[in-house]
């Protein structure tokens, strides 16, 4: 959650670029594969198995995170997770991060200290061994967060969202629609703009608080990416948009016709078909294939519709399109 500033705590326009950067360096770790890490122009990543997975993910002020709800910790955590999940998706294996910030001047120099804090601990928690190599750092007015994860195959072929193939089962590892409930619950209980009302952690029942968590913090399986991989997945992506959404493309991908099981989709299916931001890994399985950490959802069932069904009808709900979404949501 947002915290006061240290009396000792300057704003970013009453710093150097280098002061700025030296304060972050302090925080972060060193990489596993680092060859060369900051400090020269470009970072150097060994990359054992001959191929490169790579990856970016913007986070906005505004659209994608609120600092009347988010603490540059939440800030730092999350900007790591979505990329980690992106590179887990593709059965990668994430190495390093580089992150370009762009700050405004009142900026308090403790919010980019505990940013910091959070891309190293997200790291050293859901990727071990992967960490922030190198980056920018820009002023603008509006707080922006760019990450780029890269990730190594191991040996491995990458699986994309296109080879899911008719009998395969489908399988998610991860929570859904607890992200969509966090979101609710801040916009529900708490306010942004010229009033805001901040996140008061005490006054959360034990469910929003962990719906919180999944939508300021997400612990994506990372992990399990790479061994689905090494199970035999077909295909497999993160679900940043939606269960619903993100079906859909692997469906159009693959060239084939998904059908989930409304009953394995939890208490609330609604919810874990259209809200955005779960970061779980869907993917799907030839018959008789399924890793710990995987639960079937539904099967891979026709050619040619390239559509998404739910108990064998068509799914009426569509996931986060910020360019859709973004009016409905900016209050």
């Amino acid at each position: 959650m947002p915290s006061r500033p240290r009396d000792d705590d300057p704003t970013l326009g009453e710093l150097s670029e280098g002061e700025i950067l030296r304060a972050i360096l302090a925080r972060t770790a060193k990489a596993t594969h680092t060859l060369i890490g900051p400090g020269d122009d470009a970072a150097v990543i060994a990359a054992p198995s001959g191929s490169v997975v790579a990856t970016t993910d913007t986070l906005v002020h505004g659209p994608d995170f609120r600092l009347a709800w988010s603490s540059g910790y939440d800030l730092g955590w999350k900007a790591a997770a979505v990329n980690l999940a992106d590179v887990a998706a593709m059965g990668a294996r994430p190495t390093a991060l580089l992150v370009a910030l762009a700050v405004p001047r009142d900026l308090r120099l403790s919010f980019v200290e505990r940013l910091a804090d959070g891309l190293r601990d997200a790291c050293a928690a859901l990727a071990p061994g992967c960490a922030v190599v190198g980056g920018d750092l820009t002023v603008s007015d509006v707080l922006t967060v760019a990450v780029t994860a890269l990730g190594d195959l191991e040996g491995r072929q990458p699986v994309t969202r296109s080879g899911a193939r008719v009998g395969d089962v489908v399988a998610v590892a991860g929570e859904l629609g607890h992200a969509a409930h966090g979101l609710s619950v801040l916009f529900g209980r708490f306010r942004d703009g010229e009033k805001p009302v901040p996140v008061d952690a005490d006054a959360l029942a034990p469910g929003e608080r962990a719906a919180l968590d999944a939508q300021l913090r997400p612990s994506p399986p990372i992990g399990l990416g790479p061994f689905a991989a090494t199970a035999g997945a077909t295909a497999m992506m993160d679900i940043s948009d939606g269960l619903a959404l993100d079906a859909r493309r692997m469906a159009a991908a693959s060239e084939v016709t998904i059908a989930l099981d409304g009953a394995s989709l939890g208490g609330d299916p609604l919810r874990a078909l259209a809200g955005g931001e779960d970061h779980a890994l869907l993917a799907t399985f030839p018959p008789g294939v399924l890793p710990p950490g995987f639960r079937i959802i539904g099967a891979v069932t026709a050619r040619g519709d390239h559509d998404l069904l739910v108990d064998g009808g068509p799914a009426d709900v569509s996931g986060w399109d910020p360019y859709r979404d973004w009016d409905s949501t900016s209050g």
